[in-house]
């Protein structure tokens, strides 16, 4: 069954490329997690990919995230693509990348669609909380790389909105203006956002709180 926003995610063992995870809940431990996945090894898009979010590490560690990777490919595979990341892209792998062979985090995690491959992971994303719960699920083709600098705001908005009752409205970045929840009365409003401004009755904009 796929996993659904809110679902405690699937705990699991793992070898990776900075050595053993006996639990990943535990190798988590109350941070938030991006788990992402790959087709294959030693392919041209998954290559650019992975030396794209070593080089935003440090954004990632910025926001108490930690990073890591996975692929069906054998751990010796993992071992002798990371040179060629390093070469193309200029930045050294600096996160796990899970071995995962037999497919037992891509099953756990829904990441084989027969549609696209019976064989390798569709490019999926997962942002998991301090609670282990999923709070974010993208998808991609195969062919298509993913923008992690759109991962970044969600992570951004995500953090946000956990801890004020607040949304964030399209295309909204740090700092900007952000929505009262429908959940804060006029009342409280009042109290929590001083001047706000009503767009509509249930449209309530303030400055992003600090």
């Amino acid at each position: 069954m796929a996993l659904r926003l809110g679902d405690v995610v699937p705990d699991f063992a793992a070898d990776t490329t900075d050595g053993r995870i006996d639990s990943f809940h535990a190798w988590k431990d109350g941070a938030w997690a991006v788990l992402f996945s790959h087709p294959k090894d030693f392919t041209p898009v998954c290559t650019t990919e992975l030396g794209t979010v070593a080089g935003l590490k440090p954004e990632f560690d910025k926001r108490n995230v930690k990073v890591i990777g996975v692929s069906v490919d054998p751990l010796d595979s993992h071992t002798r693509w990371v040179g060629d990341i390093a070469d193309v892209t200029g930045n050294a792998l600096n996160y796990p990348l899970i071995a995962d062979p037999d497919k037992t985090v891509a099953n756990l995690y829904d990441m084989i669609h027969p549609n696209a491959s019976d064989t390798a992971t569709v490019r999926s994303v997962f942002v998991i909380g301090p609670d282990n719960k999923l709070k974010l699920t993208l998808t991609y083709p195969a062919s298509t790389g993913r923008n992690f600098l759109e991962l970044l705001r969600v992570i951004d908005s995500l953090q946000l909105t956990s801890k004020h009752s607040v949304a964030t409205p399209a295309d909204w970045k740090q700092g900007e203006d952000v929505i009262i929840a429908l959940s804060v009365s006029d009342a409280d409003a009042q109290q929590k956002f001083p001047g706000y401004v009503t767009k509509k009755p249930y449209l309530r904009i303030t400055p992003q709180p600090k």
